[in-house]
């Protein structure tokens, strides 16, 4: 009963949270033409203002698109062209509709269009125009904006935007600064999710906007896509010290500490999560510190 009634009030903690970061709605200019639209604790969305239309990256759901579009209003007379959903989730994909009403197309890489099509939602409406393969560029009044396909790592379809030419990057859940993992890392495939920030690693780009942030401005850096990746390996490096040590399994949870990190958001209530899911991942898979004779028939 007492489990229970914790999980109900961080739900409703949760919500209200979420509530109120609804009613502190900004917007943060991370390049000429580039907004963030959001509040900074809560989900942010990008924009690009262009001389032929606008391009909008998540459109979350219908309050917070109804939001975003007034917002867009007060800054330019363009209509709204395209909305990019960076990947399947109801989070991120929601609201759609506040924007094709205006004539916009909704655009989603080809796998994330087919999970939406599988599982309907009443606030998310299905892309008109999908996108196949590793790269889609997407071009609007002298503006490029590159969609990479990010493959396995979170959820499916999974697009990070990079503007070449601004030098900024939209990236959505696979980096959010300042926070460790979050509680169970539902929808993550922890391997892929590696190699896709090495590859964030190799785009140019100085200035990166984030869905999820934790800071007072959803805007950060290169930098917190190279944390994000330390953060993962160190944790897996932490886990293979105690297996390599004989360490039982239910006890290695308790032995991780990563102080390098104490100072993020959920470190003291999610670190024991992130090892348990990590850890279950190594443990089922084929990693080479493991001797043969596991793998053998007794």
């Amino acid at each position: 009963m007492f489990m229970k009634k914790s999980w109900l009030i961080a739900l409703c903690m949760t919500l209200l949270m979420a509530n109120g970061a609804q009613a502190q709605e900004s917007v943060f200019k991370a390049a000429d033409g580039v907004y963030m639209y959001g509040p900074g604790q809560g989900f942010n969305s990008m924009f690009v203002v262009t001389s032929e239309g606008v391009v909008v990256m998540d459109s979350a759901n219908s309050r917070h698109a109804t939001g975003m579009l007034k917002a867009i209003k007060k800054i330019t007379d363009q209509p709204v062209r395209y909305v990019v959903q960076s990947h399947n989730h109801w989070d991120h994909a929601g609201g759609g509709k506040v924007f094709k009403e205006q004539g916009a197309t909704i655009i989603a890489h080809e796998e994330a269009y087919a999970w939406m099509k599988g599982n309907p939602h009443y606030d998310l409406t299905l892309p008109d125009e999908t996108w196949t393969g590793m790269r889609k560029d997407l071009v609007l009044g002298g503006k490029t904006i590159e969609l990479h396909y990010m493959g396995m790592s979170h959820g499916l379809g999974m697009t990070v935007s990079l503007l070449p030419k601004e030098k900024v990057a939209f990236i959505a859940d696979i980096v959010t600064p300042n926070r460790v993992m979050f509680t169970i890392v539902p929808d993550f495939n922890i391997n892929e999710w590696l190699r896709a920030l090495k590859e964030v690693e190799k785009m140019e780009f100085d200035i990166a906007g984030f869905s999820h942030s934790h800071a007072k401005t959803p805007i950060g850096s290169m930098e917190d896509v190279i944390l994000t990746r330390e953060y993962i390996q160190d944790l897996q490096g932490a886990i293979v010290a105690e297996f390599k040590k004989g360490t039982e399994f239910m006890q290695i949870a308790g032995n991780i500490k990563l102080d390098k990190y104490k100072h993020w958001v959920g470190y003291n209530e999610w670190l024991h999560m992130n090892v348990y899911r990590v850890m279950l991942d190594m443990w089922m898979g084929p990693y080479p510190w493991r001797p043969k004779h596991d793998y053998e028939n007794k």
